[in-house]
């Protein structure tokens, strides 16, 4: 005799949809009770960005150059693609030509991405 089965839960959906209203339920109470406890005095000076005591001066909102941004998401795609091939290679051996083969499609597509963002200059830092 299972725990589900002492609480009438013997249904996979049921205790899915039942967790799901759990959390849910937990949440907004979590929500409710720090609404309820909260101070709820506002000051106009609160609203303004703080900037280690100083008040800014002009615009405070600065734009980087979109190449940074860029060079980061190439950077990320390419670093998970180390995180998929650690599993791949620490079992390899034990796998077989399968494995082989599909290592080879997926640094096939990886190449092709690294060549495609190549020839549209996405590599290349402009100034």
């Amino acid at each position: 005799m299972t725990l589900l089965s002492i609480f009438g839960i013997t249904n996979n959906a049921l205790l899915a949809v039942t967790a799901a209203l759990t959390g849910v339920g937990l949440v907004a109470l979590a929500m409710w009770i720090a609404g309820l406890i909260s101070p709820r005095s506002f000051n106009p000076q609160k609203g303004e960005p703080y900037e280690c005591g100083i008040p800014t001066r002009g615009e405070s909102m600065a734009q980087f150059h979109v190449g940074y941004y860029l060079f980061a998401i190439l950077f990320l795609m390419f670093d998970v693609e180390t995180v998929f091939l650690f599993p791949w290679a620490a079992t390899m051996r034990s796998m077989g030509t399968a494995s082989i083969t599909a290592i080879a499609v997926f640094f096939g597509i990886l190449v092709l991405g690294l060549a495609y963002a190549w020839r549209k200059g996405a590599l290349t830092w402009k100034k």
